[in-house]
């Protein structure tokens, strides 16, 4: 078959005559001509570059085809790189996905206090300047018990400024006192002994990575320590022959020597948790009542609120923190203050919290009620992607995720989308076929993430809330595994009325 006519370079028009012509006249008068401008001449310059190759056909150099191409170009310029996602990984506090969920009350006080002016360092009795940690520290020091509280853009800007400011204050040295088996790496090649460093600090470590007693503390500290510090394993676990000081006995060492004691709890959680059917996790409450200087943990955790790194403890070690130069150019921007403002209030409800809190709701969800909700949405999704894959309703585990409780897994349930013809280590051609799929379906208006294992594709229901956000996009699911397997995956009238049934059987 000969390919068809090919258009040269001098066949495509001038951006100015192309800006000229009726069709683009509607971009022009939404958008304006900058953007219009700038676009249509980075098309020309694209199909120019095809034509000199010989590889523009004729047809995509008339206007119809530039102006149309034009109108996609400018609606993708525009498009927002941050969107919404459904998230099926089974990872509910998930680091690439946005880790927690926000309330309703949070959104809602959001729009309403920033779409104007707000009292964010203005106090509205006296009339003068006020102090924008104030804003949440009242309901910080309610829940934990702490003395004072402070604020800052995330957990590791807590301790960062946690640490510069109580070890650099010191007069007698900067040494802070570590056990070997706490000095974590988190996501992004946040290490311990690196934060130590920027903090201008010196790492002293203690025990082994296994084994650590109280001597090893009691032997390090000297004349130049300033800080004795304690980092809980939140993103992995030491099992075994294994010993570790806990916060109430570190607290009477360090006092003994007129030091401070900071705990790094990283995820934190300000409920137990085992109240809810979940693995307990220590409290900042928990480590106050111990004895503990200062507290940090995160907002966007367990939590549930947005990022940001929470600071808790003695009035003292919280003013020294408050006034380190360095807290400035850590502190919170309005924006995650008024969500946190609005998510620590909901603390103050427990009994509503599992209701309130879509961190703790998804958590906390029985796994029956998931695979309830996977066995109504099988037959849509088993039409969508039919006849090149199967669907089966599986058991699954899933995680809390975000480093908190990393061993633990959260009984769960979910579909497991396999290629036709069984599937099996090594099956021909099957790894690209779930590419695929993975790809159509993060390809959807509302990308839905699942995770690829043992041959399977695997949508893990538990943080599915609303299933028609799943079941409404099947018919342009099927419509682009059809094009992207060169089949007819069923009709798009068909997978409609199957994800209709669907939506009506799915709570």
């Amino acid at each position: 078959m000969q390919a068809g006519p090919k258009a040269e370079p001098k066949d495509l028009p001038a951006v100015d005559r192309l800006l000229r012509e009726p069709a683009v006249a509607a971009l022009l008068q939404e958008h304006g001509h900058t953007l219009v401008a700038g676009e249509a001449r980075a098309l020309l310059e694209a199909r120019r570059g095809e034509a000199r190759a010989g590889h523009l056909p004729a047809g995509a150099a008339a206007v119809p085809a530039l102006a149309q191409a034009l109108s996609q170009a400018v609606g993708q310029r525009l498009a927002p790189r941050l969107r919404a996602v459904l998230n099926l990984t089974g990872t509910v506090i998930h680091t690439n996905l946005g880790r927690a969920l926000l309330a309703d009350a949070a959104m809602q006080h959001l729009i309403a206090t920033l779409a104007g002016p707000n009292n964010l360092e203005y106090d509205l009795q006296s009339g003068g300047r006020g102090e924008r940690d104030s804003i949440v520290e009242e309901l910080l020091t309610t829940l934990t018990g702490a003395e004072a509280a402070t604020v800052v853009n995330n957990n590791a800007a807590a301790v960062l400024l946690t640490i510069a400011a109580l070890a650099s204050s010191h007069e007698g040295g900067k040494e802070v006192i570590v056990s070997r088996g706490e000095l974590v790496e988190i996501g992004g090649a946040f290490r311990m002994p690196d934060v130590m460093a920027a903090a201008g600090a010196t790492l002293v470590e203690v025990g082994t990575t296994n084994r650590t007693h109280p001597h090893d503390y009691e032997r390090a500290i000297g004349e130049r320590t300033a800080l004795v510090m304690k980092v809980h394993t939140s993103n992995y676990a030491i099992q075994g022959f294994t010993s570790a000081v806990d916060e109430a006995e570190l607290a009477r060492i360090a006092h003994a020597r007129g030091l401070p004691l900071a705990t790094d709890l990283g995820s934190g959680s300000l409920i137990d948790l085992a109240a809810h059917g979940l693995p307990r996790e220590p409290t900042p409450q928990d480590k106050l009542a111990a004895g503990c200087d200062v507290v940090t943990f995160s907002g966007d955790k367990l939590l549930g609120g947005p990022q940001a790194g929470l600071i808790v403890g003695s009035r003292a070690a919280i003013t020294r923190i408050r006034k380190f130069p360095l807290k400035r150019a850590l502190r919170m921007s309005k924006l995650p203050l008024a969500a946190l403002e609005a998510t620590l209030r909901l603390y103050l409800r427990p009994e509503r919290l599992v209701q309130d809190l879509p961190t703790l709701r998804l958590l906390a969800r029985p796994a029956a009620d998931i695979r309830g909700m996977a066995t109504r949405l099988l037959p849509a999704v088993a039409h969508a992607v039919a006849p090149h894959f199967t669907v089966a309703v599986v058991e699954l585990a899933g995680q809390i995720g975000s480093g908190s409780l990393p061993v633990e897994q959260l009984p769960s349930a979910g579909l497991a989308i396999a290629p036709a013809g069984g599937r099996g280590p090594g099956r021909k051609g099957a790894g690209r076929a779930l590419d695929r799929l993975s790809a159509a379906l993060r390809g959807l208006p509302l990308p839905v993430i699942g995770r690829i294992a043992d041959d399977r594709l695997l949508l893990d229901l538990r943080c599915l809330e609303r299933p028609a956000l799943l079941v409404d996009q099947l018919p342009a699911l099927g419509v682009a595994l059809g094009a992207t397997l060169g089949v007819a995956l069923g009709s798009a009238t068909d997978a409609a009325a199957a994800a209709a049934a669907a939506a009506q059987d799915a709570p």
